[in-house]
């Protein structure tokens, strides 16, 4: 099963986490953003990564978007919506699916709303894949 993970830049650690505890199960990274976090990035370079992240997500059977995401997660978000892939929207808490922080696209029947540490989402994944 080839995946993505998106998320805000906060999450960097987090999104490699997700990523190896996958790729330990055989799954395969299409992208793996996290490796061009930098402070020192031009105008360039972020065209040529949005391609990549976008070629990622065209590439995958799963794309799974860790909450809080940015501004660029939700592009991706959006981009796997419209591609119809299979999303899971991962976070450690309720509260970003409640009423007053939850976006109206998180609640749509194609997106799967998982919350738990890391090991128990993607043990949902697994088991829902």
């Amino acid at each position: 099963m080839k995946f993505y993970v998106g998320s805000g830049m906060k999450n960097c650690e987090l999104v490699n986490y997700y990523a190896k505890l996958l790729k330990e199960k055989g799954w395969e990274q299409t992208h793996d953003w996290v490796k061009n976090v930098s402070d020192d990035i031009s105008k360039d370079d972020m065209i040529k990564y949005a391609s990549l992240e976008s070629q990622g997500i065209v590439d995958a059977d799963v794309v799974i978007m860790l909450l809080p995401g940015g501004r660029g997660a939700h592009i991706e978000l959006g981009m796997a919506m419209a591609l119809n892939k299979k999303i899971f929207l991962c976070s450690t808490t309720k509260e970003e699916f409640s009423i007053e922080n939850t976006v109206a696209f998180y609640e749509l029947p194609k997106i799967t709303q998982l919350v738990g540490n890391a090991d128990d989402n993607v043990k949902k994944i697994l088991e829902l894949q």
